[in-house]
């Protein structure tokens, strides 16, 4: 399902042009995911599972590239636009997907049928990671990725990632079908329902009023745009972790759960 990489490469440089912006201003819409509660939007319940690189307040190698978003996103939310669209993300929680697993009402009802399903989880997991680390080819060079700009989708805005180079995107590529094509993960439920668009979440859309000018707000994001297209932090993946979330603010794990450095 994920593109070759000349294809990958095409198609976020379009996300990231000022028509893709007119064009997905015009489809924003509330996210689900938060919800207002005395005055203030608070994270809801939306549990599950994901692969993915250490979160900024416990990654250390890529502080860099977490600190510039922290000042991306802070100037996103000083648009002069009404104060409840935009709902941040706290930095702390910055992190890339490497690959989706399963979440919300797929999570809630595998549980039901499965008690067991954590459990066997984790250890197809570990398993998984022990024989793909054996099979890891000497790698020379580091997995950078660096980003490109930022991208608008139907419920937040994010900043999307491009591989240094084409070895750099089939590392991550081929780590992804090794998921997704497993047996035992499959008969688990889990299976693959987005193309790869690599790409770190700043905010989710919060009350997307009737009266918003949208043309005037995919301007404003398109000129935010320009300016940080003059500093492109970079991004080193050199580990994926199994996280558990009970919303979309926060990524946990417990000490003995399976992770791959690459």
């Amino acid at each position: 399902m994920d593109d070759n990489y000349q294809t990958y490469l095409n198609r976020l440089a379009r996300l990231t042009l000022p028509e893709a912006y007119r064009s997905q201003a015009q489809h924003i819409q509330e996210s689900s995911k938060f919800r207002p509660d005395s005055g203030l939007r608070q994270a809801v319940s939306f549990p599950g599972y994901t692969l993915i690189t250490p979160p900024a307040e416990e990654e250390s190698q890529n502080s860099a590239f977490y600190a510039k978003l922290e000042v991306f996103q802070q100037e996103l939310l000083q648009l002069p636009v009404n104060r409840d669209l935009i709902v941040p993300l706290t930095p702390a929680s910055f992190h890339l997907t490497l690959a989706d697993l399963i979440w919300d009402g797929a999570y809630l009802d595998i549980g039901e049928k499965n008690p067991k399903f954590d459990q066997e989880l984790h250890s197809c997991l570990a398993e998984m990671f022990q024989q793909y680390q054996q099979l890891m080819t000497n790698r020379s060079h580091p997995i950078k990725w660096q980003m490109l700009g930022l991208i608008l989708m139907p419920r937040a805005i994010a900043v999307c990632l491009v591989p240094q180079n084409e070895p750099c995107y089939e590392e991550i590529i081929k780590f992804r079908r090794t998921i997704y094509q497993n047996p035992k993960l499959i008969a688990l439920g889990i299976e693959q329902h987005y193309h790869f668009t690599a790409h770190v979440t700043l905010a989710y859309f919060g009350e997307v009023s009737s009266e918003l000018d949208r043309p005037s707000f995919s301007t404003m994001l398109s000129q935010l745009n320009e300016k940080w297209l003059l500093n492109l932090p970079e991004f080193l993946i050199n580990r994926v972790e199994l996280r558990k979330f009970d919303n979309m603010t926060r990524y946990y794990r417990e000490p003995d759960w399976p992770i791959l450095d690459f």
